[in-house]
């Protein structure tokens, strides 16, 4: 089996990258590097693994026969979508009608790499996959909710279409290795400013709730969704719902850090909850996320105290 991976020098795309080498797979990894990094791939040495340095909002071109394409291309931090509006916005309409266009031509099936942000700032609670969502489509978070949901539609579109064989993934909050520390997102903030001994910046009052996933049961759900006959989206997630301040405390405990927690305001249009409903996988796929918070915080701590840069 043969397959590209757009975006694959990026935190989840590396990780994709690497379960799908130790499956057999072939794999080509295609990125331009402008969040993602070279340091995400730099342990592979299968010469089954090509890097291609390559823009999809461009037209791609890749020889030979595909049997999947992973659309995984696509800034997916706060930081970085504010800093990069336009290109968020173009990834996730002309990348993924490339990448669509690629899958189509190559008569291989295709998934997306979507997100709970589609959800925006959600007046339902747990999120469905058969819940629309509450976006603000011209506030500042709207370039990349915005883009996800345009990615989703178009996906559907080539599916109906077309009949292209797709998938689509809704990616609730991942973390674990290879993470920049800098990204702006909950897990690496806390931990950078706790292994610098800097007071920890939280949001708000941190009451607002998110559902962290451990990036190896977010790639193991993947694997199950490429494998399942099923074309609507399909939440991948953990149901345990935390606030940002609960958060924060539990990377002290476990960084052993004695720094304070400082409060700052509220960015526009933070979302006030966020959880999956798991039910859809749990029933297609007969999956739920196994590592827990504390075991995957542990890790991933450790990881960046043994001097892990990551993209």
């Amino acid at each position: 089996m043969r397959v590209l991976v757009t975006g694959g020098a990026g935190f989840i795309g590396s990780h994709i990258c690497d379960d799908l080498l130790a499956r057999g797979w072939d794999v080509v990894c295609m990125d331009n590097l402008l969040t993602g990094s070279m340091a995400n791939v730099a342990h592979i040495r299968e010469p089954r693994f090509t890097f291609v340095k390559h823009d999809v909002t461009n037209f791609i071109d890749v020889e030979g026969p595909l049997d999947y394409v992973l659309h995984f291309a696509s800034p997916a931090s706060p930081i970085d979508y504010l800093e990069l509006p336009i290109q968020t916005l173009k990834v996730g309409s002309l990348g993924t009608h490339r990448a669509l266009g690629l899958a189509k031509a190559k008569t291989a099936k295709f998934l997306l790499a979507s997100t709970s942000e589609v959800y925006g700032d959600p007046l339902v609670h747990p999120q469905r996959e058969d819940y629309w969502g509450n976006v603000n489509p011209v506030g500042p978070r709207g370039v990349y909710d915005e883009a996800k949901r345009f990615a989703e539609a178009i996906t559907m579109a080539y599916h109906r279409f077309h009949g292209l064989d797709t998938r689509i993934v809704r990616i609730f909050n991942t973390y674990g290795s290879r993470m920049r520390l800098t990204d702006g997102r909950a897990v690496p903030t806390f931990i950078r400013q706790a292994l610098a001994g800097e007071p920890l910046t939280v949001y708000g009052d941190g009451s607002q709730t998110r559902s962290f996933i451990y990036v190896s049961d977010l790639v193991d759900g993947i694997w199950r969704l490429m494998n399942a006959a099923f074309n609507d989206p399909v939440n991948l997630g953990n149901p345990r719902e935390m606030t940002l301040l609960e958060l924060a405390k539990q990377v002290l405990r476990l960084s052993g850090a004695r720094s304070e927690i400082v409060f700052r305001p509220l960015p526009i249009d933070d979302p006030k909850v966020r959880q999956p409903n798991i039910s859809r996988a749990r029933a297609l796929l007969g999956w739920e996320p196994r590592v827990e918070l504390d075991k995957g915080l542990r890790q991933t701590i450790e990881w960046y105290r043994r001097g892990g840069a990551g993209a």
